[in-house]
């Protein structure tokens, strides 16, 4: 006899690019304008590119993708 078994649902690859989840729980995204024109920024805004916590729906909508 054969289990019939749930097919896995897949991470949704486009928030997985922009999103992370930190060990609390928190949803973290990347800060905009850091592509180009990097000399003229200072150092900090480079080495800090995740900066924007996401709260309530939009958190739960991440995360939900990225199961």
């Amino acid at each position: 006899m054969y289990l019939r078994m749930a097919n896995k649902l897949k991470t949704h690859s486009g928030v997985k690019k922009r999103f992370k989840v930190t060990a609390s729980g928190k949803v973290m995204s990347k800060k905009e304008g850091n592509n180009h024109l990097q000399t003229n920024k200072g150092k900090t805004n480079k080495k800090f590119s995740y900066g924007k916590e996401l709260t309530g729906a939009s958190a739960k909508v991440v995360k939900s993708l990225l199961n």
